[in-house]
């Protein structure tokens, strides 16, 4: 596989990946709710930890969103670059 393409495919993986994460988190924080509408947990301090580990992991999901978007910004890049070369080669006489 072509880096190019590898770039391309590596940024629609961490995208994916991202976007499963929020998922993913965004669910059990709707299936611990109760019929009041209230989050239940068993302690203050699972409170604490799971809500703390819920945001760090929705930051990380963020930062990979950004890394997914960057890395199809640079392939297209690459790929007009990689063009422009073919199309200058053939006109060196």
């Amino acid at each position: 596989m072509d880096t190019v393409t590898a770039q391309l495919v590596f940024g629609i993986i961490v995208i994916v990946i991202a976007i499963v994460l929020i998922y993913w988190i965004n669910r059990r924080k709707f299936y611990r709710r109760n019929g009041m509408g209230a989050e239940g947990f068993s302690s203050f301090e699972a409170s604490v930890f799971t809500r703390f580990i819920e945001r760090v992991g929705k930051w990380i999901a963020y930062a990979l969103i950004i890394l997914g978007i960057v890395c199809i910004w640079t392939y297209s890049q690459m790929k007009k670059d990689k063009e422009k070369q073919q199309v200058e080669i053939p006109n060196s006489k």
